[in-house]
């Protein structure tokens, strides 16, 4: 009696062990199939899932759906990277071409047999302004790969944020009196920033050159002075900007109006915010009462 009862268990537990294995390999089976339908159409959102919820196939599972998920991710950033890329690709063709091609135009007008001294000193001026356009784009471009060299070091020293606006702003006082745009410019003096003297240059001159581009008649720029930052203000009036491209705003390839070439190519306010973060500062833009307003903040000098 005592043997029967040993037996009928051990044949008991070899069929609930038996059975399991078999859901085991059935559930094993079923997952397997799910990744071949979730490699062929990857675009879905499916996971993996389990039948058995036995702990270990739960986790393995779960580790396979994270895979999933990260692969999906890191395919995403490649075709943004890939859409963002050609974008810039169209933009960089554009603008270069606009200006090659005008070249091209007054080049030809001077082998003109009738031309006068007077014009052909002209045409000389605007081909010799083309190709300065030209080459501040391509130092854009140079300036761009460097923001993430590791050979680009910053050299951080004490720097008088309100005379590099005052010096940067004489350079383009021909360009706001050519496009008419009234300036209006905070003459006090703040404290120094620490900072690098070449990048901050740059900043405000982009800053200054996004306002000559995109102003309708007035361009203001002024200092707030904290307890640790100093801040420079930037404010222009726009046409009504898109709600989606404010947001943009710092990306290589948003521009405030897509319809006016001027003489930006997107990247201007791309490298302005990488510059002052990297030196530990901030760069935020908003858009009140169709005023442009850009805000960048410097650790002050200790």
């Amino acid at each position: 009696m005592g043997s029967w009862l040993i037996i009928t268990i051990l044949l008991l537990l070899l069929i609930v062990t038996f059975a399991r294995l078999l859901l085991f390999h059935w559930d094993i089976k079923n997952m397997t199939k799910q990744l071949d339908d979730i490699i062929e159409n990857f675009g879905t959102n499916e996971l993996v899932r389990t039948s058995t919820h036995h702990k270990n196939v739960t986790k393995f599972t779960a580790k396979i759906n994270q895979l999933i998920h990260l692969f999906k991710q890191d395919q995403q950033h490649t075709l943004n990277r890939e859409k963002n890329l050609k974008q810039e690709i169209t933009n960089i063709s554009h603008d270069f071409r606009t200006p090659l091609t005008s070249i091209k135009g007054f080049t030809e007008l001077l082998s003109e047999p009738s031309l006068s001294e007077t014009q052909r000193k002209e045409f000389l001026t605007i081909i010799e302004k083309k190709i300065d356009n030209l080459t501040m784009k391509v130092d854009l471009f140079y300036e761009l790969s460097q923001l993430d060299s590791s050979d680009k070091q910053l050299i951080m020293e004490k720097q008088s944020l309100d005379h590099i606006v005052v010096d940067t702003m004489l350079l383009f006082y021909g360009d706001f009196e050519k496009k008419q745009i009234k300036v209006e410019m905070d003459e006090r003096t703040v404290s120094p920033i620490l900072a690098d003297k070449k990048a901050v240059d740059r900043i405000v001159a982009n800053i200054i050159q996004n306002a000559i581009t995109y102003a309708k008649s007035y361009f203001k720029i002024s200092f707030v002075e904290e307890e640790e930052v100093i801040r420079l203000r930037a404010v222009n009036d726009v046409e009504e900007i898109n709600v989606t491209s404010l947001q943009r705003i710092f990306d290589r390839t948003v521009r405030l109006d897509s319809s006016r070439t001027g003489n930006q190519l997107g990247l201007g306010l791309h490298i302005v915010q990488q510059l002052v973060t990297k030196q530990g500062g901030t760069a935020v833009a908003d858009v009140q009462e169709n005023e442009f307003i850009i805000e960048l903040s410097f650790r002050k000098w200790d």
